[in-house]
């Protein structure tokens, strides 16, 4: 512990890093493969666009009510640092405790998982090799982020800028080459069953997901006060254009009806058709980098919860995990531990049923979050604030209200996943209390990270 008193995070990430980690973790496979879904529940095309036009809209909202806290609490941890502050340490835990056990790994091996699918089919592997895929290309990435925060910072510009590429194709075919109308089609094979607006919008919100992790790092930020407000909303706003065009490119390429029976397939068709062979494999390779993208963000920023969580001794082995290397500035045995629990979540469960039912908590705790946004203004009401939520109180309302709608969703259609979730959640509560009262002291003289000055 001693050591880390001499050793801190380095705060050397600017604007372009924090916005290429908000994109990079945003943008992912989903734009790819959810155009048939998004379409097939919004039951036509013009109501598609509005769906992810109305999906991004809510996630501005959540991240203009996010920006505010993220102004008064630039510190390591994000979402962690934000519940403890305002509702207190055991609820600060809880949040962290379902993002570094359960959430982040199982979305990490999600990824995983899945890129394990599209490198295999790109290489002709055998599919019985796809678990130590899997596990070799997060290994691969989680080693890239043992060293200094800025290779991990430079990988995410890199392949952001790499998955814009094949993203710039679908829409600049679909603008200029596309025949058909983008507005206006509907299913008629589905159209009985279609239509379920709402439906289509959590859809897209599973889509727009991620973007909160970049406050993980606010202890790593260069002015973190005023960046990371910026990077949080030019990111989603990014996301949400180019969540629109390429939407716009895939309808005007291939009729409703072709796009409802390709379903997962419609990218790869039109990239075919477009493209050749050629482009089949240069979109392929485009998918591959994004996850690949995403998922280096999100192995990057998951293990700086753990790191703050361990700083305050609220962890097993927290003098371990919240060591810092001397020389990278990183905390790499809190990468490690979150590489090991992703490898067991790969090889001994299903990590997408895992992240499916974390969906529901980590909007339990966006809600809660979005009205903190009250509860500081009037804690400290005539405190300076650097960042305001702009049309205040319009826009935390409604991040709640499309949380609360995520929420009610999920009880509706999966009550047995809410209620495991529920109970994931709750083991961590003796955790808490056994290691608050056995590292008391530690607890006492780190509640506060003294490395974010």
């Amino acid at each position: 512990m001693e050591q880390q008193k001499e050793v801190s995070l380095d705060r050397d990430l600017g604007l372009w890093s924090a916005l290429a980690l908000v994109i990079g973790t945003i943008i992912g496979a989903g734009v790819f493969v959810r155009q048939s879904a998004v379409l097939d529940d919004a039951g036509s095309t013009t109501m598609g666009l509005l769906a992810w036009f109305a999906g991004g809209l809510l996630t501005i909202t959540a991240g203009l009510t996010i920006a505010e806290i993220a102004s008064q609490m630039p510190e390591t941890g994000g979402l962690y640092v934000y519940m403890e502050r305002i509702y207190g340490k055991m609820w600060g835990f809880l949040s962290g405790w379902m993002q570094i056990i359960f959430y982040g790994p199982a979305m990490i091996a999600s990824l995983g998982a899945y890129l394990a699918i599209l490198l295999s089919d790109f290489f002709g592997f055998p599919s019985k090799y796809n678990v130590y895929i899997a596990i070799g290309t997060i290994v691969a990435v989680g080693i890239l982020n043992l060293f200094s925060n800025r290779y991990g910072a430079t990988f995410a510009i890199i392949t952001t800028l790499c998955k814009l590429v094949p993203v710039a194709a679908l829409i600049i075919f679909g603008l200029f080459f596309g025949n058909q109308s983008a507005f206006g089609h509907s299913l008629v094979e589905v159209h009985q069953t279609a239509g379920n607006f709402g439906v289509a919008i959590l859809a897209t919100l599973f889509a727009f997901d991620g973007w909160i992790l970049v406050a993980n790092l606010g202890g790593e930020i260069k002015n973190p006060r005023k960046l990371l407000p910026q990077a949080i909303t030019l990111g989603i706003l990014a996301v949400l254009v180019i969540y629109l065009l390429v939407s716009y490119g895939v309808y005007r390429s291939v009729p409703a009806e072709q796009i409802h029976k390709l379903g997962t397939s419609a990218i790869p068709y039109i990239a075919n058709q477009a493209f050749g062979a050629v482009g089949g494999k240069i979109l392929s390779i485009g998918i591959i980098i994004s996850i690949v993208g995403c998922m280096n963000g999100k192995i990057m920023t998951f293990p700086r919860i753990m790191y703050a969580m361990a700083k305050r001794g609220q962890l097993p082995f927290s003098k371990t995990l919240s060591y810092l290397h001397p020389k990278s500035h990183t905390p790499i045995f809190s990468t490690i531990a979150e590489l090991i629990i992703v490898t067991i979540m790969i090889i001994f469960s299903n990590a997408d049923r895992l992240s499916e039912l974390c969906i529901f908590t980590v909007y339990c705790f966006y809600v809660m979050a979005f009205v903190g946004v009250f509860l500081l203004r009037k804690r400290n009401p005539g405190q300076k604030r650097v960042f305001s939520t702009p049309l205040f109180p319009i826009t935390p309302i409604l991040a709640i209200g499309g949380s609360l709608f995520v929420i009610v969703s999920e009880i509706v259609s999966d009550l047995p996943g809410v209620l495991t979730s529920f109970v994931l959640v709750a083991i961590g509560i003796p955790i808490f209390y056994y290691e608050t009262k056995r590292n008391r002291e530690a607890f006492k003289d780190n509640s506060e990270l003294k490395d974010q000055d």
